[in-house]
């Protein structure tokens, strides 16, 4: 489990590549979004396999890198590969970018992935604001000892800041990107959901089913960082679709939904710049 040594030192090590840089918001991209790291300017990349305890992903759309630079004037850490549960790697683990994060002050979060639509309405390339989340992963980041910074008992009221929602709302009107708002649930992976268990998740709130990003949440709202995510839904969940799935098909509706929610992101830092 990580704890504060290994925090530590992933943290040095990325400042001592960072030099003077001081990114304001981290941007973790999911599946297929790579594209977006990329688009920063006056980039520095810094490999996982410099940075200790950071394992290379093991998952087709995910690069190991962050990369740090600007975008929209708004100096930002961008992590290109996100360490997922279902590798065998614990909560801890896929939490210790954001510890990265706050040791280097970072005081904003943007999280990314792709999802499956639980909601009927939603199609392949519906962009979903997540307002909430359910935890099924029954994996927690937080368990163990207290680390430096982080409350025992983190609020989760509001996990997904009101305020940046509402910038997002506004540059997605901006951009005339559409924009659909929901709850977001989390499973452990890595099988696709039977249409029994989608039956399930919908009675219990969920809009979009995927494998990544609360483990990144729970920490972040412990340290008291402000957290916006996204999910692009790439197909309709297992029992809503004829279509069998696979995770190309969900690297390919990322992409081809990426732009918007690109576009999205960018409208935001504009308003935070």
């Amino acid at each position: 489990m990580t704890g504060a040594g290994p925090v530590q030192a992933a943290s040095a090590a990325v400042a001592r590549k960072l030099g003077s840089r001081k990114p304001r918001v981290a941007i973790v991209l999911g599946s297929g979004l790579g594209f977006l790291a990329d688009e920063v300017k006056d980039a520095l990349r810094i490999r996982y396999a410099d940075i200790p305890g950071f394992p290379e992903p093991g998952v087709a759309g995910h690069k190991g890198e962050l990369v740090a630079g600007t975008l929209e004037s708004v100096p930002v850490l961008v992590q290109a590969g996100r360490f997922h549960l279902y590798e065998g790697h614990d909560a801890a683990t896929a939490a210790l970018p954001v510890r990265v994060f706050a040791t280097l002050g970072i005081k904003t979060l943007i999280v990314t992935n792709a999802a499956g639509g639980v909601r009927p309405t939603f199609r392949s390339g519906t962009l979903m604001l997540i307002a909430d989340h359910v935890n099924m992963m029954f994996r927690n980041p937080l368990i163990g000892a207290v680390l430096e910074g982080e409350e025992r008992f983190p609020d989760m009221s509001d996990p997904y800041d009101p305020e940046l929602r509402q910038l997002a709302r506004e540059a997605a009107r901006e951009a005339h990107v559409a924009l659909e708002e929901g709850v977001y649930l989390a499973l452990l992976g890595p099988s696709y959901e039977t249409p029994a268990e989608i039956r399930a998740l919908a009675r219990l709130g969920a809009d979009a089913v995927g494998m990544s990003t609360v483990p990144e949440v729970i920490a972040a709202r412990a340290l008291g960082i402000r957290c916006l995510g996204f999910s692009i839904v790439t197909n309709p969940a297992s029992g809503l679709s004829a279509q069998p799935l696979s995770h190309q098909e969900v690297l390919e509706a990322s992409a081809a939904a990426g732009a918007g929610l690109a576009t999205v992101i960018r409208g935001v830092l504009r308003r935070l710049s």
